[in-house]
């Protein structure tokens, strides 16, 4: 029978085995998310993080074999910098893409390093473990602990961790969480460690205190880190389960950014808007009684819709319940959206833009997609064929589609494969059209059908700022150097717009 002894020692490496599984995915994701956060292209990074991460762990585990004496020892001091460089390795990142072209370098370090560090662990706890009970239930022991930390983590990540701290708050916090590795076993094993458990144990409180120090200025260093990448003051600035949003102001320029991207700018706004609702309007073949809006969170798309008393019902679908929570009650964006989500009118579904096309029961006379540009995996498939084949299905008779299309200036391939997808997708009418954005440059829209619209003679029924009849048929007139004719039709399976869209913007981003 284990003496008690033993059962607290092996207990001890049990938990060791536990938070290393936890922490080991926690870096992996945030290192992957902090990438594609910044450059994009989540498919890739989150590739490249798992490739390299696995690899490093490979070469960890190898170099375990030539460390044969001073287990306990050692292991203490591989916790100790793991959860050093795990704590700080966002920090760095921020701090890498803000102030230096270094990003990249720190990124391959720190997925390198952490990979190697966390590839000794198994072969060290596995060795240690094997002095208390038999191999067979060693390995189990240890592997199905480290394992379920991970599923733990993998959990916790989306739901908990991202959207209550983000991915800077979350590095420090499993330093922290790594770091109590480091206490159990120099606590547990202090006379096995001999002399040296002493200074460690000093380490290792002078290591939680410099963490604890670095996770109370965090806000502080997230401020002046947002300020940085941004040439006006930032009036506001909140973390989602989905993305970064910030507003910013300089004099009555309003603008808002998610993830870094410009969302609108409160000058010109106004120009986007009208393009996206007043256009359909203008062609219509009916009167259009039921809106449905795919993102446009913001509500000024919705104060365009509200100016038509013909339309009975909006429904905005918007995936993030706190871009939404700005639109209504963020003072600089109610301000210009005059409160349009309190409408009666308008009802809001927090949900996926694809899911709720699935499942959505009613047809709609107008479906208008607001949504972010393709400049991911997840956003590629909301400009699928497939997705346009859901939108079709949810339009009733006579009902139209619209969706911006990123810029067929800067990235004419993403914007011409958009309308060349939405054509495949089964519309009988396909009318692509432009305008011109000054905070965005020239910018893309694709308006559809099953019966030709009224192109010809178009009526605004409202009084606008931007687009009227004397202007009209010059936004369906592209410019030579923006047309592409060989693109291919974007699929779930193959987003081809999302490189499309990348190779477009990089010179210019």
């Amino acid at each position: 029978m284990m003496q008690m002894h033993d059962k607290k020692h092996s207990l001890t490496l049990i938990f060791a085995a536990f938070i290393s599984g936890l922490c080991s995915i926690i870096y992996e994701l945030l290192i992957a998310t902090t990438a594609s956060y910044f450059l994009g292209d989540s498919v890739k990074f989150f590739s490249l993080t798992i490739g390299i991460y696995m690899a490093s762990m490979g070469v960890g585990t190898l170099m375990s074999k030539y460390i044969e004496h001073r287990l306990l020892l050692r292991f203490v001091q591989i916790e100790l910098i793991l959860a050093l460089l795990g704590g700080l390795s966002i920090p760095i990142l921020y701090f890498s893409y803000a102030y230096t072209d270094l990003f990249m370098v720190c990124y391959v370090f720190f997925t390198i390093v952490i990979g190697i560090l966390i590839g000794l662990e198994i072969p060290f706890l596995t060795r240690l473990m094997d002095r208390y009970v038999e191999l067979n239930v060693t390995i189990a022991n240890i592997l199905s602990f480290d394992y379920f930390g991970a599923l733990i983590a993998t959990m916790a990540f989306p739901f908990i961790l991202l959207p209550l701290m983000g991915v800077y708050q979350s590095s420090l916090l499993f330093g922290f969480v790594n770091m109590s590795i480091g206490f159990a076993v120099l606590w547990v094993f202090h006379d096995e460690i001999g002399v040296r458990a002493a200074w460690l144990k000093r380490i290792t409180i002078a290591l939680s205190v410099f963490l604890g120090g670095m996770m109370l200025c965090s806000h502080h260093f997230l401020q002046h880190w947002d300020q940085s990448l941004y040439e006006d003051r930032i009036v506001f600035s909140d973390q989602s389960q989905y993305q970064r949003i910030i507003l910013t102001k300089d004099r009555d320029d309003i603008r808002l950014y998610l993830d870094g991207n410009l969302q609108f700018s409160s000058i010109d706004e106004y120009r986007y808007h009208e393009a996206l609702v007043h256009i359909p309007f203008a062609v219509r073949l009916m009167p259009m009684r039921r809106v449905l809006l795919l993102g446009a969170g913001d509500g000024l798309a919705v104060r365009e819709l509200l100016r038509y008393a013909e339309i009975e019902e909006i429904i905005v679908v918007d995936l993030d319940a706190k871009m939404v929570h700005v639109g209504m009650n963020n003072p600089y964006v109610t301000s210009l959206n005059q409160r349009s989500l309190h409408s009666k009118k308008v009802r809001i579904v927090n949900a996926d833009a694809f899911g709720f096309l699935q499942e959505n029961q009613q047809l709609f006379d107008l479906i208008i997609a607001d949504l972010p540009d393709p400049n991911n995996n997840g956003l590629a498939r909301l400009y699928s064929k497939q997705f346009y084949q859901l939108m079709k299905k949810n339009l009733g008779a006579g009902g139209m589609m619209v969706t911006q299309a990123t810029s067929p200036y800067f990235a004419p391939q993403a914007y011409w494969s958009i309308a060349k997808t939405v054509q495949a997708a089964g519309f009988v009418h396909m009318y692509p059209y432009h305008a011109h954005v000054p905070s965005f440059g020239e910018w893309g829209f694709v308006l559809a059908s099953q019966e030709k619209l009224k192109k010809d003679y178009p009526k605004f029924d409202v009084t606008t700022r931007y687009v009227d009849k004397t202007n009209f048929a010059k936004f369906f007139v592209f410019d030579k150097d923006t047309l592409v004719e060989d693109v291919e039709v974007n699929q779930l399976d193959k987003p081809i717009v999302l490189d499309y869209y990348l190779s477009g913007w990089e010179y210019y981003r």
